[in-house]
């Protein structure tokens, strides 16, 4: 496939593999660039720069193709310059930045070769991406696992958007685990997708617990909930018992102080690393609805190409058709 996507990051398919905090590490990323895609490895879930070192390396050991490392930046409550001085020592050939505010990161990497990727929620935040010198922009829309907008705007008005508003390419993001949403994005001017939520059910996201991956495959578009929305910071995940204790306390006023261990990535890690859904929350998009398996990263992609081709085919029969 050929995108400018493609042509800018040097891979085959215009897939990017999303950051998925504590989960996003070599086995899975070096499996999606193998496959094809942008595998990603998630910085700051890491303790130390000698861990995203080690990281980078286990990448390196396992494929030769591109790949990028993604920098939560504002969500960990720590210090990034750090670990971003690592990979830029390593040379990556990508970096992405998820929350918070991506100039200080696109400033010190203005002069080197590596492609600069900022996730936007809404279209003045595409527009500042671009003329702080992103070279594409990620749009994700509030179906999206994890970190959403504030402002409740759906992928299927907001890629267009985005892409009408900027020049640079545009990533559609959120609801997209399938050939049909595949194919979508680039009806909706899009040139590539990124997914967070399917990656966490194959079978390379080695991290994270069978308990998790099974209520992603078995529950329904209807079973996520948006955490956080009174904090400023809302955020999807599948449904849980402690997800829903986390609502009923927004409910009645809980400040930051109250929810702070419920919210924690240490409360994020029981669900995701220890498969205990009454003491834990895992970050999933409305597009659980959708998953029904658990392939290999190699499988999923070949069939999604099969489905949108499928798709494709649907469309051109009904304009041929008028």
């Amino acid at each position: 496939m050929h995108t400018r996507l493609t042509s800018l990051l040097g891979i085959e398919r215009p897939i990017i593999q999303g950051g998925l905090a504590y989960l996003a590490y070599a086995q899975l990323a070096a499996a999606v660039s193998n496959a094809g895609g942008l595998g990603q490895i998630t910085a700051m879930s890491l303790p130390s720069p000698e861990r995203l070192r080690e990281e980078i390396h286990k990448v390196r050991r396992q494929t030769d193709k591109p790949f990028g490392v993604n920098f939560a930046i504002g969500q960990h409550g720590r210090p990034y310059e750090h670990m971003l001085e690592v990979a830029i020592e390593e040379e990556v050939p990508v970096i992405t930045m998820t929350g918070g505010n991506p100039a200080p990161l696109l400033e010190r990497l203005q002069g080197t070769p590596i492609k600069k990727l900022v996730l936007v929620a809404n279209v003045r935040q595409a527009q500042k991406a671009e003329s702080l010198g992103a070279d594409a922009v990620m749009a994700v829309g509030q179906e999206g696992g994890g970190h959403i907008g504030r402002e409740d705007l759906g992928t299927f008005v907001l890629i267009p958007r985005v892409v009408e508003s900027v020049s640079i390419p545009v990533v559609a993001s959120g609801g997209i685990g399938d050939g049909r949403g595949y194919l979508a994005a680039f009806a909706l001017g899009a040139d590539g997708i990124e997914m967070g939520t399917r990656f966490i059910a194959t079978q390379e996201c080695v991290h994270a617990h069978q308990v998790y991956k099974q209520l992603v495959v078995e529950h329904t578009e209807v079973d996520t909930r948006v955490i956080k929305r009174s904090l400023g910071a809302p955020g999807r995940v599948v449904k849980t018992p402690l997800a829903e204790k986390i609502l009923a306390l927004e409910a009645k006023g809980a400040t930051y102080e109250d929810l702070k261990a419920l919210i924690s990535g240490e409360a994020n890690r029981k669900l995701i690393y220890e498969g205990k859904p009454e003491e834990g929350f895992g970050w999933a998009g409305q597009v659980i609805g959708l998953i029904h398996d658990i392939p290999t990263v190699q499988e999923l992609f070949e069939r999604m190409e099969e489905e949108a081709k499928t798709y494709l085919a649907h469309c051109n029969k009904v304009f041929s058709d008028s």
